[in-house]
Parts: C-alpha cells; structure tokens; sequence
C-alpha cells in the first residue's frame, strides 16, 4: 500500500494510545490524541480517513466528538470504543455521531484490524461513488449546454 491509511485514534488513557499505535504503526499511519479537542486540533491540519475514539472522556464525549468531527468533515468513517454496556451511548452514537462500528474495550487486535480494513473498503467505495457523481454531473451539463445550442441554432 503506497498511501497508508491514516487513522486518528481518540483515548483519554494514555496506555491505550501507546498500545494502539504500538500494534498499528506499522500497518497504518497513526495519529493520537488524549482529547477531543486535541483530535479537533488534528483535524484541522491533518487529513483523515478512519477515525476511532473512546466514548468515555472527561469533558467531551466520544459522541459529542463525532458530532463535531461531522460538521467539520463527514467524510472520516467513525468508530466507536466504550468499556462500558451502555446501549444507550451506542445508539446516541449510531443516530448522532454516525458511526460506521462499534466495538467494545479492551479492543480486540484482530477485530480492531479488520474493522479498520472493512470501514477504509467502504470509504474508498464512498469516494469512487462520489467521483464518478461529479463526473455524472459535469457530463449532464455538457448534455444541456449542447442541447440548449442545438434548440437556440
């Protein structure tokens, strides 16, 4: 792979940060943040194609981190981490924070790996449909324009 995928990882715990790109660095080009506003931060400089976080943070949610990261750019596909059985922080994150996953903590290498993989599969899928839109739109243009010309002639 020639352009890693660059995943940004979201977790107030410091050890999870480093065990995340620890098992993943080599893989994928990793960003960290402690806090949501230091992934806003990211953001703003770095493009990003996955971005994974924790639900459970002092100050800002995982959820009401995503909501941010959707009006700043919806295009990032969005997983959600949480240790805790809490149904209702899934479903705010599915309806709020448009996750593409969910899984639970402690994370699971395997399953974080292919989760990584299956939502980079479907953003690539996303940007091919959206090119090939723009394209779809620039040629019905060029109809009407030719169009126009032939019923003005």
């Amino acid at each position: 792979m020639a352009d890693k995928i660059k995943v940004l990882y979201v977790d107030d715990e410091e050890n999870n940060l480093i065990s995340f790109k620890a098992n993943f660095r080599m893989e994928y080009k990793i960003f960290t943040a402690i806090s949501g506003e230091e992934a806003l931060q990211i953001l703003d400089k770095q493009k990003i194609d996955i971005i994974i976080t924790d639900q459970r943070m002092p100050n800002m949610t995982g959820v009401e981190f995503l909501e941010m990261v959707i009006e700043k750019d919806p295009e990032p596909m969005r997983i959600l981490l949480t240790g805790y059985a809490d149904m209702s922080a899934v479903i705010d994150a599915v309806n709020r924070g448009k996750i593409y996953h969910y899984l639970a903590k402690p994370w699971d290498e395997e399953e974080m790996h292919t989760t990584i993989k299956n939502a980079y599969e479907a953003l690539k899928k996303k940007r091919e449909l959206d090119e090939l839109n723009k394209k779809l739109e620039t040629s019905n243009d060029q109809l009407e324009f030719m169009l126009r010309q032939k019923l003005l002639s």
